[in-house]
């Protein structure tokens, strides 16, 4: 058997060599990989700590950037994770810094101290508009196995010191005015009271408190929007910190901590008769500040109406300087700087005259009045009533009056020119316009109808169509002036659909208007099509499911007016619009135009209430109904509308609506008004 026992063997030279290399190489290989894993764990560590500030600085999340900050870093300027996240709050918070974006992002190392650096620079958005980047470097320290950022006051601003702070002074453009055509004002600047804490005159503590909530009460406001005022960075305690604007006549309440100055302020000569078309304006909201970073507490700007539509315009720019100055408040350096831009003037259609006049008419009711050109599409008047008080709403309205608006079952706040209704019998014109293009509405042929109601046959079961006069023998223009229902939904049966919806697609049903007024499209039915003989018959007299606002009424019988051409709305002077189109043949329009003259003239035409006018008028009325009645004998709920226009020179044209009431309620109502017309056109 071989013996295994080595001892005393000698091993050859080489092989004692190759083994001592080898152990040697596998240690030193060792090394060099830890190293090489060490390094490539730190590199990784410093690039998360790197990707996390910025992403915190972008956010604006001053918090998060704290927590990945050096403390040591921190101690040496004397400061603490808390009072570094506040100074953000206040500086950045103080200018109205958004839209943080960081560009330019590098981490190196270096290789002799294996320092790791970040720089960055950064793009923001202030009060004053976009800020010229900054450019921002720092180190990151090792901490255990993390790294964390070495922090000073420069990573807000470059050249920033511990104990320097920052100035913002801010000089706001003047708002521009709206105008009506002529120049007179319908928003512009007036005087008014505004209510200011002195924070010096609050008191500490418990009496500081005690005090901000009795003027919370007293003015309507949240103590926290009182205590966020007080807190801006430009606040000393001889400041005058605005919380409210009173009108110019308002009692101005006494309380400890609140002076009163006169300053300018929105007024709306008009108030009432053109709030819902105008607006308001109001204090932005903590909301507004941070969608729009330009703007800042205490800011006015459009809360409704164009006043809101057009607020970038009628805003302009503000204009200042953003300052870094030191502690004894000595200026180090000027940040931004812009120059103050005025806001734009924006001149509207509408005749501040006929809107005032037309508004009058109809106080105490619920309705609506549009007044247009309807051969350039001018808007001259939109009326809504009722309505509100748009120089109460400006300069701060109370709870309890708001409240009591919102609870007002005649919806003050609903702009009833741009609500959706169906337009009754005044949308027969159209149901004439396209039969007599079809060539099926022949105006001296009759229809011979017995009877108050009618049907086409047993088909539709109880559903029947109804008139008002038992008038044996009917044309067209009889139609017009009796308003006969069963004449019109007789006319479309013959057009069928095809040829009817054909006709109604050369008016605006389903089209933008663009109008900066809030509105639905017009719609022949909820489906958007005439699916049955009683949908035709219905709609053929303005009933079924058409929806159409009072503007879109209005432009839809300018054709009527106009040769036939519908011609399409404009609010402002310097509005474009789609080019008119031809709806209807200039010689269908005439015969229409003619037989709503008619109906003026002729003692029994349904519009004869205005044959007492000094002027040629061409009128179509119509009642609506929106409710069925519940018993035999009863009205059903119906909307009165009136058409009505200048037949002779065609200045005007008018679509009145009042809800609740009958036709003959409008003319009462409207009357008065289109007495005056020929007076406001030669003016």
């Amino acid at each position: 058997m071989r013996n295994s026992n080595t001892k005393g063997k000698k091993f050859p030279l080489w092989a004692i060599i190759s083994t001592s290399i080898a152990a040697i190489a596998l240690i030193v290989g060792g090394v060099i990989g830890y190293n090489a894993w060490s390094a490539a764990r730190d590199e990784k560590a410093a690039q998360k700590t790197a990707d996390t500030f910025i992403a915190a600085v972008e956010k604006q999340d001053y918090t998060a950037m704290s927590q990945i900050v050096s403390e040591e870093s921190l101690a040496a300027i004397d400061y603490t994770r808390e009072s570094m996240a506040e100074r953000y709050v206040i500086v950045y918070g103080g200018i109205g810094a958004a839209e943080l974006k960081v560009s330019d992002f590098s981490l190196t190392q270096n290789e002799e101290t294996d320092e790791y650096r970040i720089s960055y620079s950064v793009n923001m958005e202030t009060a004053l508009g976009e800020l010229d980047k900054k450019s921002y470097e720092t180190t990151l320290s090792k901490v255990d196995s993390e790294y964390q950022v070495d922090w000073d006051t420069q990573l807000i601003f470059p050249d920033m010191e511990p104990t320097d702070k920052i100035s913002i002074i801010k000089t706001a453009g003047e708002r521009g005015e709206i105008l009506d055509k002529d120049g007179s004002p319908l928003a512009t600047i007036g005087t008014s009271m505004q209510a200011g804490l002195q924070p010096s005159a609050l008191g500490e503590g418990d009496q500081k408190t005690t005090n901000l909530e009795k003027i919370a009460d007293t003015y309507d406001v949240a103590v926290e929007e009182l205590e966020n005022l007080l807190e801006q960075g430009w606040v000393t305690p001889e400041s005058f910190v605005p919380f409210k604007i009173l009108a110019q006549d308002a009692e101005l309440p006494q309380a400890t901590g609140v002076l009163y100055q006169e300053t300018t302020a929105r007024t709306y000569p008009l108030n009432e008769a053109a709030a819902h078309l105008i607006g308001y304006v109001g204090d932005a909201s903590a909301d507004d500040i941070e969608k729009n970073p330009t703007l800042s507490a205490g800011d006015l700007i459009g809360k409704s109406g164009l006043e809101a539509t057009y607020d970038e315009r009628l805003r302009g720019q503000k204009g200042g300087r953003i300052e870094i100055q030191t502690s004894d408040s000595e200026l180090k350096m000027v940040l931004q700087e812009s120059e103050v831009e005025n806001g734009e003037d924006i001149t509207l259609t509408i005749d501040a005259e006929i809107q005032q006049a037309a508004y009058d008419e109809l106080t105490g009711e619920s309705g609506s009045a549009v007044f247009m050109d309807p051969t350039d599409g001018s808007l001259l008047a939109l009326v809504s009533t009722p309505s509100y008080d748009a120089n109460l709403m400006s300069s701060g309205i109370s709870s309890e009056d708001y409240q009591a608006y919102v609870d007002d079952p005649m919806s003050p706040f609903l702009a009833r020119y741009a609500s959706g209704y169906a337009p009754g019998s005044t949308f027969k014109v159209i149901t004439a316009g396209i039969g007599l293009d079809a060539g099926t509405i022949i105006p001296a042929e009759t229809q011979e109808i017995d009877g108050l109601s009618w049907q086409k046959d047993a088909s539709w079961g109880d559903y029947k169509v109804t008139r008002v006069k038992d008038v044996p023998s009917v044309n067209l223009a009889d139609a017009f002036a009796y308003s006969d229902n069963i004449y019109f939904a007789r006319e479309a049966l013959e057009m069928g659909q095809e040829v009817y919806e054909t006709g109604l697609s050369k008016y605006i049903f389903g089209e933008d208007l663009k109008l900066p007024i809030a509105m639905n499209p017009a719609q022949i039915s909820n489906s958007g099509t005439l699916d049955s003989e009683g949908h035709l018959a219905d709609t053929a007299f303005g009933q079924g499911e058409l929806l159409l606002n009072p503007i879109q009424q209005a432009v839809s019988y300018t054709p009527f007016a106009n040769g036939g051409k519908l011609v399409y709305p404009k609010l402002t002077a310097d509005q474009e619009t789609a080019e008119s189109k031809q709806a209807v043949t200039p010689e269908s329009a005439a015969i229409i135009k003619e037989d709503l003259v008619q109906a003026v003239e002729k003692e029994y035409g349904s519009s004869h209430k205005l044959a007492v006018i000094d002027q040629k008028i061409a009128a179509k009325t119509g009642t609506a109904e929106t409710t069925e009645a519940e018993t035999e004998g009863e009205d059903a709920e119906t909307n009165g509308f009136l058409l009505a226009f200048d037949a002779e020179n065609s200045e005007y044209l008018m679509l009145a609506m009042i809800e609740g009431k009958s036709s003959g309620s409008v003319i009462d109502t409207m009357l008065p008004m289109l007495e005056k017309m020929d007076t406001f056109q030669q003016q």
